[in-house]
């Protein structure tokens, strides 16, 4: 695997392709004359509202506003993420209609959208961000969910849909900053700053940094993550804009991997017909072991952002990000757990252990170009899209199995405590030591058609060049295998007024079968055709006032020839799938002092092609049938606010063969404010108030997420 300095050597002699992505660049020195800079105009521009309603987002590459995207998307603002207290990706799926959050085994953000299970399909800044880590929110402006599959945008994956992170950008003629701390009632706590300098008129310097140490109810649990993030970004000449970033990510926590379930006191299996659950009794309970359950991430990304107007319909913008990962996970985790019955084997009142290390380092290079003219064709109003994205992913993973003495095995029963006793082990061999390389080449092109004042079509094709190459090292296998698809998009909008749209949409994309993380390529997978996701969805988006949206859709998602895990030891089959849905989401500001952001969803998820229980088709694993959500922020006075959060999910499965069940559960949150002064204000934020004992999310059978108590988050903000 190469390093940062070798793989920039490398790309230093591809500059005849560099000269295409930043081609813009040859035009600045042309373009001398001063231009005008408003205060509050963004650099790289982010088009947000004050308060929790946003108005357009990245879904068509066109800066296109929410009302005229035929797709459902989901914002989650900064002011919702500041309301909340939101730390990560995971505390904001559970505020959104139609997704649900994973347990990622403690080491990555994982997530289900529309009954798709995803490590990968998050971007940031629209750029792919397929790593496995949590990914902090401290330089976030908003967080969009774009919902429905989209390769003709966003490229392979995101069969359910995406995560993408807007990053915050730099501020010209303006300077100001802000300091937060933040501590809970388990002792976690963290700072974060954010400040912002003018460079001349045109330009400015942002740099957002966080330091947080972890804790919560679980016995062990620790850990600390540290980020920093400058940015620097202006109006080069009167046509031209550039923003130049770099990030650093260091994360190192312990791994927790939840709770078994339990088995079955009748002494019969789990089985559809007779569902298993959680165990009961153990909330805190670590079952690994302390210092050895770890995971750390060291991340390098740097991003280069070009923006040029040729004409006042004609405009180019380029990105390239450069990133350098590398990942260690350490586990120890339950495979079952037994309580003291005596027909229970092997043995009553126990619990199974497993184990094994894993390390990933990845270096990604990607370039995204996109073209935009803006015109008109007789009576007939267009916006025209081409672009290209490209890209270099290397990695390299490997894995070691645990070996416990005692049993001479990767598996051991241990007595079930409250403090489980880990025997002694080591992780003597590979069980997986493997090297990828990616090459993928992307053109695509899109026109958003203007009829009239009623009538828009939005139509695309893209087709990504897949070329995977894998050295199999512990297996002594190179395999490889180039994929060649075309990806259509196509919508149609009625708007009987302006501020209302109905739509109709379909749209596709496909998953290689190197998996999200192009890792799992074997002699039989190289020969077989990606998987294939298909959805097709009605919908409306009504802006009820210029501050409050009302958004709801029905869809179909169909995937076929998916590869789902059947048990533990790691057997597949290809099976289909479909999930039949309604959405609806309510976001805004009602009143002058009452913002909501308020979600519903049905999902009935289902596996075709799979063996039936009973002649009923199994249920899509992770997939509860009803989700609902309500955050709202009344303000009482100029200083005082209070909030108020509900999440409800019913049950689900924990994996495909439906033989555990996860219990429904609903939480409710709750916050106050208080504004000292302009400079200074204060929030407490209470999660789960009624001390629900729920069951969040989990990673399969044996690896259930037990929910924290109730806590409280005491945060003060202090501005200059």
């Amino acid at each position: 695997m190469s390093k940062m300095g070798g793989y920039v050597r490398r790309l230093g002699s591809s500059a005849s392709v560099l000269g295409l992505v930043l081609c813009p660049a040859a035009v600045m020195a042309q373009d001398s004359a001063e231009s005008e800079y408003s205060d509050d105009q963004e650099i790289i521009v982010t088009g947000q509202k004050d308060g929790y309603l946003a108005i357009s987002s990245a879904g068509l590459k066109t800066d296109t506003p929410l009302i005229d995207t035929p797709q459902t998307v989901s914002v989650v603002t900064r002011a919702q993420l500041e309301d909340q207290a939101l730390q990560d990706i995971g505390d904001i799926l559970r505020y959104t209609p139609g997704a649900s959050i994973g347990q990622g085994e403690g080491n990555r953000d994982q997530i289900t959208i529309r009954g798709q299970n995803t490590t990968a399909d998050f971007f940031v800044d629209g750029i792919r961000d397929d790593v496995q880590y949590f990914r902090p929110l401290y330089n976030i402006e908003r967080v969009e969910i774009h919902k429905g599959p989209n390769a003709m945008i966003f490229g392979r994956g995101g069969g359910g849909g995406i995560v993408n992170r807007v990053t915050k950008s730099p501020i010209a003629d303006e300077q100001f900053g802000s300091v937060t701390s933040s501590v809970d009632s388990f002792g976690a706590f963290y700072f974060s700053g954010d400040f912002n300098a003018p460079i001349g008129d045109t330009a400015a310097f942002r740099v957002n940094g966080l330091y947080e140490e972890f804790n919560n109810h679980r016995d062990f649990y620790d850990g600390r993550r540290f980020a920093i993030n400058p940015t620097v970004g202006g109006q080069v000449s009167d046509k031209t804009k550039l923003l130049l970033s770099y990030e650093y990510v260091d994360d190192d926590r312990a791994v927790d991997r939840g709770n078994p379930a339990e088995l079955r006191a009748d002494g019969n299996a789990c089985s559809f017909a007779n569902p298993c659950g959680p165990i009961a009794g153990f909330r805190d309970t670590l079952f690994g072991q302390s210092g050895t359950n770890q995971t750390t991430l060291q991340a390098h990304i740097v991003k280069l952002r070009v923006e040029h107007e040729f004409t006042d319909n004609l405009r180019y913008n380029s990105s390239i990000q450069y990133g350098n990962y590398d990942k260690l996970y350490r586990n120890i985790y339950p495979v079952d757990a037994r309580l003291n019955d005596a027909r229970l084997t092997p043995v009553a009142n126990s619990v199974t252990l497993d184990g094994y290390v894993d390390t990933t380092d990845r270096e990604n290079f990607i370039a995204q170009g996109n073209l935009v003219w803006d015109g008109n064709t007789g009576s007939i109003g267009h916006t025209l899209l081409l672009g290209y994205e490209f890209g270099k992913q290397e990695s390299a993973n490997a894995r070691r199995d645990i070996f416990f003495a005692a049993s001479a095995d990767d598996q051991i029963t241990v007595p079930l405590a409250q403090t489980i006793a880990v025997p002694a082990f080591s992780f003597p061999a590979f069980t997986r030591n493997r090297e990828s390389d990616l090459d993928f080449l992307s053109f695509y092109i899109q026109d958003q058609i203007k009829l009239g004042d009623m009538f828009e079509i939005v139509g695309g094709v893209r087709f990504d060049r897949f070329d995977i190459e894998v050295n199999d090292i512990q297996n002594g296998l190179q395999l490889q295998r180039t994929d060649e698809k075309f990806s259509p998009r196509f919508g149609a909008i009625f708007k009987p007024q302006p501020n209302v749209s109905i739509y109709a949409s379909y749209s596709k994309s496909f998953l290689p079968r190197s998996g999200d993380q192009f890792l799992t390529l074997t002699p039989t997978t190289a020969n077989l055709a990606p998987e294939t996701f298909e959805n097709y969805e009605i919908g409306f988006k009504w802006d009820l006032t210029p501050a409050l949206s009302l958004t709801s859709a029905v869809f179909q998602l169909d995937r076929d020839d998916q590869a789902v895990l059947i048990n533990n030891q790691g057997d597949t089959t290809l099976s289909g799938s479909r999930t039949r849905g309604w959405e609806i989401q309510l976001a805004g500001r009602v009143t002058e002092k009452l913002q909501i952001n308020a979600g519903y969803s049905n999902l009935d998820g289902k596996q075709r092609n799979a063996a039936t229980v009973g002649g009923q088709e199994l249920r899509l694993f992770q997939v509860p049938e009803h989700m609902a959500s309500l955050w709202t922020k009344y303000d009482f006075t100029d200083r005082f606010a209070a909030g108020l959060g509900v999440t409800h999910q019913s049950s689900q499965f924990a994996r495909n063969d439906n033989s555990v069940r996860i219990p429904s559960f609903t939480r409710v949150d709750a916050a106050l404010f208080y504004t000292v002064n302009e400079q200074f204000k204060i929030q407490l934020n209470v999660e789960n108030l009624f001390d629900e004992n729920y069951f969040p999310s989990v990673h399969n059978n044996d690896n259930i997420t037990t929910g924290e108590p109730i806590n409280g988050r005491l945060t003060a903000v202090f501005s200059f």
